[in-house]
């Protein structure tokens, strides 16, 4: 698997995506420092960009790998290699190849512009830590819905509307319960709503982290309540983890019984 790890990662890596990738969130994070000159305002606005743009991309590029990679993977096929090794060798060398665009690009900006002595390095590394579990999230959805469907067409117009359904659509539907029941209690409401999905998850995560409970109002109060907590924040990161491994799984069972 590490063969098939090391062949994806440094594949990709090679790939003019993979620059103008990294070199998006590297001119991106010397813009936002250069306008704002405060590491703790840059981060609350990278925060908003990669809650929205992390996971899009995670999708768009996973299925656009996997439809590349097509051929190459019958051909590991008609070797004497595991189905869930190629698969998952593959899926793995791409996220670590986004991951490490991700974290380079807005590394080296805010390194130079002090970011150790700056005091706010750990909230600087849990918006890296949540950008990466969407990167992973995103990845292996996209895996799922590209072996789904062997129309290229049709598995970038799902992976888009899985996003659109996560990212915007959610957050929609999320409000209007709000209003329309804001009469009732519905604390264990919201606090269940965020668990089905990442990006609401992660964008909570990152606010509590901030300190910015208030801007939810009561009901960031009781989100604070239980995620502000060192065991609601143990909890959340093992929902996300779930969302990287359930899906996960899936593809592997799909790559086990489709025809190649």
């Amino acid at each position: 698997m590490f063969k098939i790890i090391k062949y994806s990662f440094f594949d990709l890596m090679r790939s003019r995506w993979s620059y103008i990738y990294f070199f998006f969130y590297l001119l991106l994070g010397f813009s936002i420092l250069f306008l704002n000159s405060d590491i703790a305002k840059s981060i609350i606005i990278l925060m908003n960009i990669i809650i929205v743009l992390v996971p899009l991309i995670g999708t768009i590029f996973g299925v656009m790998f996997y439809y590349n990679s097509v051929e190459f993977s019958r051909l590991l096929l008609a070797q004497p290699i595991k189905r869930k090794t190629i698969f998952l060798g593959q899926y793995l060398g791409l996220s670590l190849a986004l991951s490490a665009s991700i974290f380079f690009g807005l590394g080296i900006p805010f390194l130079l512009y002090g970011l150790i002595n700056s005091g706010y390095i750990i909230n600087f590394l849990t918006l890296m830590a949540v950008g990466l579990l969407l990167t992973f999230i995103f990845t292996a959805i996209s895996f799922n819905i590209a072996l789904h469907n062997e129309d290229k067409i049709k598995g970038f117009g799902i992976s888009v509307l899985v996003w659109l359904l996560l990212a915007i659509v959610y957050d929609g539907f999320f409000l209007i319960g709000m209003i329309v029941f804001n009469s009732y209690p519905l604390e264990k409401f919201a606090l269940i709503a965020t668990l089905f999905n990442p990006i609401d998850l992660s964008r909570i995560l990152i606010i509590l982290k901030l300190d910015f409970s208030a801007l939810l109002g009561y009901t960031g109060a009781v989100l604070n309540q239980f995620y502000g907590t060192n065991l609601g924040m143990l909890y959340s990161y093992l929902i996300l983890m779930a969302w990287i491994i359930l899906p996960v799984q899936f593809m592997i069972k799909k790559s086990e019984k489709r025809d190649f």
